[in-house]
């Protein structure tokens, strides 16, 4: 049975962890459908404002349509989540009283074929959540140096087969350059080899994720990114983030691990000398993850991971 399209995820968890009330300005630094900033937005009524941005265009212009009955307590923005913080300057609005990201590809993208970031349809090698600027998956796979592919493909997919996958890419792409995805998964699984096939999953999930956090430069800007938003919640505010894959979670999760123990002293020493002051405190015990339920109604939520941290204070 075909399971609904774009349903958010962890959705009453994401209310909770910002601490959604009454009035106050909150962000949805990735707006996708819509879903996430429409329950922030009837939890903060009647007079809650909200600032949302979003990279992609389409998905940006599905969440103006839904979002269109709040049009007075709301502005949108097309624009990048990593350029959130100097926006929300530039608009005057921090601090704010909370702050959401959920990271990696929406539904929205991976159900249309012609984005290019599914292994299961195909389409042509594209994966850009901008489609106006950046390199393609196609640029990387057909351009990249056989070392260069497997570096990529250990990094950000973790995966085992790196080297015997990049070394059939590169074989076949001398033969003809990929620009569609059913071919290189084609690819991808025959240079996984027969073990991979017999795994809980596609053989090339890993590599398409990989393929994908490179062409968008998902997780290496996420430190500075954590750090600057905090920077800009009031105290009491809070930032909360869903991450889908364990590289974006780890560094979430190094982060604001961070943010709530900034002492640098040395563990036996009695009285704090570094005069660095916790900037956060952990809301959620390690990452919430959705329940039984959720993952039977919306099978993409079973990766999950929310973290939410709360402002201490001014920072040092």
């Amino acid at each position: 049975m075909e399971q609904p399209a774009h349903l958010p995820v962890l959705l009453r968890e994401v209310v909770a962890a910002l601490g959604c009330r009454p009035g106050g300005t909150w962000v949805d630094g990735t707006l996708g459908a819509g879903g996430h900033a429409e329950a922030i937005l009837r939890a903060t009524s009647p007079d809650g404002r909200l600032v949302g941005c979003d990279r992609d265009p389409d998905a940006l212009a599905i969440a103006r349509r839904r979002l269109e009955p709040f049009a007075p307590r709301l502005d949108l923005h097309a624009a990048d989540h990593r350029e959130l913080p100097a926006l929300l300057d530039r608009l005057g609005a921090a601090p704010v009283d909370g702050i959401l990201l959920d990271l990696g590809v929406s539904s929205l993208q991976l159900d249309d074929a012609d984005r290019g970031f599914s292994f299961r349809l195909d389409g042509p090698l594209d994966m850009r959540m901008n489609r106006g600027s950046g390199s393609t998956a196609a640029d990387l796979v057909n351009g990249l140096p056989e070392r260069g592919l497997r570096d990529l493909l250990a990094r950000w997919g973790e995966e085992p087969q790196a080297a015997r996958i990049a070394r059939a890419i590169v074989r076949e792409r001398e033969r003809e350059p990929f620009r569609r995805t059913a071919r290189l998964a084609e690819v991808i699984a025959a240079g996984a080899g027969a073990r991979a096939a017999r795994g809980p999953h596609h053989p090339a999930t890993r590599s398409f994720q990989a393929l994908r956090i490179a062409v968008n430069g998902e997780i290496e800007y996420l430190p500075e990114l954590l750090v600057d938003c905090a920077a800009r919640l009031r105290p009491g505010g809070r930032l909360a983030v869903i991450a889908f894959h364990s590289l974006e979670d780890r560094a979430v999760k190094q982060t604001f691990r961070s943010l709530a123990h900034r002492c640098v002293c040395p563990r036996d020493l009695p009285l704090c000398g570094c005069g660095r002051p916790d900037l956060v405190r952990h809301v959620t015990s390690g990452a919430a993850r959705p329940g039984a339920a959720e993952v039977r109604g919306n099978p993409r939520s079973r990766s999950a991971r929310l973290r939410a941290v709360e402002r201490l204070g001014e920072a040092a």
